[in-house]
């Protein structure tokens, strides 16, 4: 009885807008509670808290957060922008190109699409348009390219994916390299498709100075080594995640104060701003743990597996089907609270039909990806469309063969594992 009731009562909660932490907490307390009785759901809920608040492992979200804080407050990121802008710029279709580069690289040193998105549409937004590209498409392209900071690393959605599954957050983030750069050549390929079969949609490109592209690189270059270090250092195993994530934060600082970047009103921005994200992660995470517990007190994975078994269908079909859930609740939902929500029931399964619990989450990023820009949630059309102020059904128009290229690329994920799974096998 619990088992059907506890589903509809947590949708009813979202439904009513309560925030995702409080309507896991609430639905799993309760449940745990008739199911399990009093003195087993207090000891479950004092022991999530504590082991979460005093993880080790989940450190590494307020240090990526803090070190993408530190080079956002700085103007760091903005340099970034402008540096890709006037070495690809002089190109038909140039600062769109450069909109995709940059954004390629604040994914690796922010890891918020948001972030990245509004830091795009402030500084890229303004030179497509005095260069002629079409408001909508501008957009299409700032929305989509801010997407990246989901899937290269430090990815926030892959780190909360391992900490609930257990699969290595190390192998998970090199995991998403191949992929997020795949992706960001496919955008690239878009675009110069899109402009060549419609000229008008970017008709002048500006004149390539190569003092003025080398001058660019001087406040960027620290930000950029900054990133191939920490790659470097996961990938050969010198340091943990957690260390990683602590090491650059700390450069970060020291690269912004270095600049003369970081005064004491940016600073404290930062670390209100870092720990306002990480508190609202560590209360989803809080939320989403206690309701997994009861995922498995009652068993509901093993039934959930018993029906996939009893269904008949394959493997494939039944991941067909996986991807085809994520995507549809993409549209209406945020993808932490997919991720969360969805966790528990999906991996059990996925493993129980012998797929790699690294390769899905890459899998389940590139679906969230796509929900960032999918009707009518898509956060980042919505986040755009309000600081460039086009309107959001031409947003829409000029992100939607972006969401094209990202289909065909989960395909090509599907069809060949070892693009996520090859830099991991190395480590």
């Amino acid at each position: 009885m619990t088992a059907t009731l506890a589903p509809i009562a947590l949708l009813l909660l979202l439904v009513a807008k309560v925030p995702v932490a409080f309507a896991l907490a609430v639905v799993g307390g309760a449940s745990l509670l008739i199911s399990a009785g009093p003195q087993l759901t207090l000891g479950i809920v004092s022991d999530v808290f504590f082991e979460t608040t005093a993880s080790y492992v989940f450190l590494i979200v307020p240090m990526f957060v803090l070190m993408g804080e530190f080079l956002a407050v700085s103007g760091i990121a903005r340099d970034i922008v402008e540096c890709c802008q006037r070495w690809l710029g002089h190109m038909v279709g140039g600062v769109g190109y450069a909109c995709v580069a940059a954004s390629t690289v604040m994914a690796a040193v922010i890891g918020s699409s948001t972030a990245s998105t509004a830091v795009m549409s402030s500084a890229a937004y303004g030179p497509m348009r005095n260069l002629g590209y079409a408001p909508g498409f501008a957009v299409g392209i700032i929305a989509i390219s801010g997407t990246l900071a989901v899937m290269i690393p430090p990815s926030i959605i892959l780190i909360i994916y391992g900490i609930l599954t257990d699969e290595s957050i190390g192998k998970l983030l090199i995991a998403g390299i191949i992929p997020g750069i795949l992706t960001a050549c496919g955008y690239i390929v878009a675009i110069r498709l899109m402009i060549k079969f419609k000229p008008s949609l970017a008709p002048k490109v500006e004149t390539f100075n190569l003092r003025s592209a080398t001058a660019g690189l001087r406040n960027v270059w620290p930000a950029v080594l900054l990133v191939v270090v920490m790659i470097a250092s996961l990938y050969s195993g010198l340091a943990s995640p957690t260390e990683i994530g602590a090491l650059g934060a700390l450069a970060a600082l020291l690269i912004s104060l270095a600049l003369g970047r970081m005064p004491k009103t940016a600073f404290a921005k930062a670390v209100a701003n870092a720990a306002s994200v990480t508190a609202n992660l560590m209360l989803i995470l809080i939320g989403a743990l206690i309701f997994g517990y009861y995922v498995t007190e009652s068993q509901l994975s093993q039934k959930a597996l018993l029906l996939v078994s009893d269904s008949g269908l394959g493997r494939w079909e039944i991941m067909f089907i996986i991807i085809l859930i994520y995507l549809i609740l993409g549209c209406f939902m945020d993808q932490i609270a997919i991720l969360v929500l969805t966790t528990p029931l999906i991996y059990p399964i996925i493993k129980e039909l012998g797929f790699d619990g690294v390769w899905f989450g890459i899998i389940m990023t590139k679906t969230a990806e796509i929900g960032f820009v999918t009707p009518p949630f898509g956060m980042n059309v919505f986040l755009a469309s309000n600081i460039t102020k086009v309107k959001m059904s031409e947003c829409f128009r000029g992100v939607a063969p972006f969401i094209l290229v990202e289909l065909l690329l989960i395909g090509v994920l599907l069809a060949f594992p070892s693009l996520s799974l090859f830099l991991p096998g190395f480590m």
